[in-house]
């Protein structure tokens, strides 16, 4: 995960998750991918591994404050669950350890997985030819192949951003009016590292887009969980490290029949966990590294999302402690 130091008590997601597994008893640890090494072929980490008490409080907030860690290097392969739930980008690297102790450790979400989704090409490369679910989208770096795009669009305006974003960093609406800033604009964007040219995604603008969009929590290719996300004035991000408020939301039927489909691949793909951005009944984007929102949809409708989610992952657990006990060899 990120910096154990950078959490906000009052609203991460990830404390909510650690939180739960330390209430039930389980043996959780913490690391960061700086402290992945591999020593004498055997994958290790530095980790954290948070001390066990009689007494846990029923407050998320309250355990970050008095939680107590032994740190300590341990073989990976030891733990039945790792959760991934580091900031993006990710570190190719990081997948290449994990690689060792795939077979032997329930990673979610899987590695092959996340070297397919953990960037928003994921969701513009989504086969959809009637864009019944995905609003038109280019990525490029090509400046001049953008600026086309842009002239050729039948919309005013696009929403822009790019590619190794999170959070809503960067995102930025593009109208046709201002176009003599257009080129400027993706030159910085495409050049702002010297030593590399980057990524921009180029997206249709969907209508209702100015009043935000829907945050749907995804596991096991089933919604646990939605909010909508309202962006402050004068913003046209509707994120919630940006400013954004939430709302109360109940999905509607075209967003059941979205999740299905959506679904179906997220889980051929092992993607287990996701958040699914959506617009107007369009998926924006799907995030596969640490979605956030558990704590304001619990919230919001009086649910402990993060129950389901350990819930889940004892029983994914169980049934694979059972699938190797039935089909191991037995002794001669």
């Amino acid at each position: 995960m990120y910096p154990w130091e950078r959490v906000n008590p009052k609203q991460d997601s990830t404390l909510r998750i650690i939180h739960e597994a330390v209430r039930r008893g389980h043996d959780v640890a913490i690391t960061h991918p700086q402290n992945l090494t591999i020593r004498d072929s055997v994958t290790l980490s530095l980790c954290k591994t948070v001390v066990k008490k009689d007494r846990i409080s029923a407050r998320a907030s309250y355990f970050y404050k008095v939680a107590e860690f032994e740190t300590e290097m341990r073989q990976l392969s030891e733990f039945d669950v790792i959760f991934m739930r580091d900031n993006p980008p990710m570190d190719g690297l990081v997948l290449n350890f994990l690689d060792s102790i795939k077979d032997d450790v329930f990673i979610i979400n899987a590695i092959d997985g996340l070297r397919e989704a953990n960037n928003k090409i994921y969701t513009a490369a989504y086969y959809d030819p009637d864009r019944s679910f995905i609003p038109a989208t280019h990525v490029s770096k090509n400046i001049d192949y953008l600026i086309r795009i842009i002239e050729e669009s039948d919309q005013d305006k696009m929403i822009m951003k790019p590619l190794d974003g999170f959070g809503g960093s960067g995102v930025i609406v593009i109208e046709k009016s201002a176009m003599t800033n257009i080129r400027s604009l993706l030159d910085f964007y495409i050049n702002r590292d010297k030593n590399t040219s980057n990524y921009v995604i180029l997206q249709e603008y969907v209508e209702g887009a100015e009043n935000g969009d829907v945050r749907i929590l995804m596991l096991h290719g089933k919604p646990i969980g939605a909010l909508r996300r309202v962006p402050a004035k004068g913003d046209a991000r509707s994120n919630i490290s940006a400013g954004g408020r939430v709302e109360k939301y109940k999905l509607t039927k075209e967003d059941k029949e979205l999740c299905k489909q959506i679904g179906e691949k997220l889980v051929r793909d092992g993607i287990y966990y996701a958040g699914l951005d959506v617009i107007g009944g369009k998926l924006i984007e799907v995030n596969v590294m640490s979605p956030g929102t558990i704590t304001d949809i619990n919230k919001l409708n009086k649910v402990r999302l993060q129950e389901k989610i350990i819930s889940y992952l004892e029983k994914v657990v169980r049934e694979r402690k059972k699938f190797e006990e039935d089909f191991r060899p037995e002794l001669m």
